[in-house]
């Protein structure tokens, strides 16, 4: 009973066979289907690499959503060098709520405005590749997943004396209210005041204004490689001592989740504008440089992804399994074409044998005249 019911299960499974087996004597190898099959083949091989490295691309998948984050503080990364004397100038920021923030963490450094060779090239590769960054955005992807970290050649301290020195370097970082703010270098040193705040600016001659200014470095955050902010490289020179420089920054909250890279940080976009100060023709204002800062509302979330496992091995079989049922169509096709042409010609052949032998005695029978009746 046990043997009967085997044998039906290896029948019902027999039956059930979609890749029944050919003997090998009823097969017959050709050259052209050798041909074939090696075309195939290096296709096959062709493609799968190809898909590999598909396999192997990662891509950036941006989502967005609103930020309920709206009690922690924000960290603004300054790098920026004026055109005057660091006796001349202070920098503060003053919150929508009137809060001043104390400037404990920025650093005033004398430098030369001039740069060096070394860093003038670093600063117009810089500008370059902001200029492609405005064109190509996707660029901003390759930097997100390359995580490039590079910093600027250090600036040269050769000088006995620190009064051939004409420019101040102010960097640092501050700590803000994670609400909209302004953040300025203008003439004196800021002084806390019950209203606000002020600069001390009456001892400083007008003729020593000079807010030409390079700003190799400004974001907000944590401060990550693989992101050039939209402001690093820029350089406005003024050719006027009474000039104000505006910069309106929307900042943009963005979590970042790379291979490479996983962190909080801001990203921002900016509007400039820039005026000489003149009250005689009515141009009204400060001379300095104001960044006034909104956080926006909306959060994104940058991640890298690629292409899963079971999709790339979808992928492969149907690329594999499309080349070997399509080229073996195609050569069938191309058989029996081939067939039909020679059926063809080999039937015109035969023809032309079969009428042969019926023309040459068609001309065997014609009767040739006879010599008396020619002359007769």
């Amino acid at each position: 009973m046990r043997r009967l019911t085997k044998k039906k299960a290896l029948t019902l499974v027999k039956e059930l066979d979609a890749f029944p087996k050919v003997p090998e004597s009823y097969v017959e190898s050709t050259a052209s289907g050798g041909t074939v099959s090696l075309i195939a083949f290096t296709l096959m091989a062709v493609l799968a690499f190809l898909e590999f490295f598909v396999y192997r691309n990662t891509w950036m998948r941006y989502e967005y959503e609103v930020d309920k984050d709206f009690s922690s503080k924000l960290r603004i990364n300054i790098d920026i060098t004026v055109a005057m004397r660091c006796q001349y100038i202070g920098a503060d920021v003053l919150d929508l709520a009137e809060t001043m923030v104390a400037s404990d963490g920025l650093k005033y450094e004398p430098v030369n405005f001039e740069l060096s060779p070394q860093q003038r090239l670093w600063h117009m590769t810089l500008q370059h590749i902001q200029e492609r960054l405005r064109v190509e955005h996707a660029l901003q992807d390759v930097l997100f997943k390359a995580a490039i970290k590079a910093a600027p050649p250090a600036q040269s301290h050769s000088e006995d004396s620190s009064t051939s020195l004409n420019a101040c370097r102010i960097h640092g970082h501050l700590y803000v209210n994670k609400v909209a703010g302004n953040f300025h270098i203008t003439v004196g040193k800021s002084i806390p005041h019950p209203r606000g705040h002020a600069h001390l600016a009456a001892l400083v001659s007008h003729d020593t204004y000079n807010f030409s200014h390079r700003i190799d470095h400004l974001s907000f955050g944590e401060a990550i490689p693989g992101i050039i902010s939209p402001l690093d490289g820029t350089e406005k020179v003024s050719p006027d001592p009474n000039h104000m420089f505006q910069y309106f920054i929307t900042i943009v909250p963005t979590k970042l989740n790379t291979y490479k890279v996983s962190a909080d940080t801001h990203q921002y976009s900016v509007t400039e504008r820039e005026r000489m100060i003149n009250h005689a023709a009515g141009s009204h204002g400060v001379s300095g440089i104001f960044m006034k800062y909104d956080i926006s509302s909306l959060m994104v979330k940058v991640t890298e992804q690629h292409m899963p496992l079971w999709q790339f091995l979808v992928r492969l079989c149907g690329i594999i399994g499309g080349i070997f049922s399509t080229t073996g169509m195609l050569h069938g096709m191309v058989g029996f074409l081939v067939d039909v042409v020679c059926c063809r010609f080999q039937i015109g052949i035969y023809r032309h044998l079969k009428e042969a032998p019926l023309n040459a005695q068609e001309n065997s029978e014609t009767p040739v005249p006879s010599e008396n009746y020619s002359q007769q």
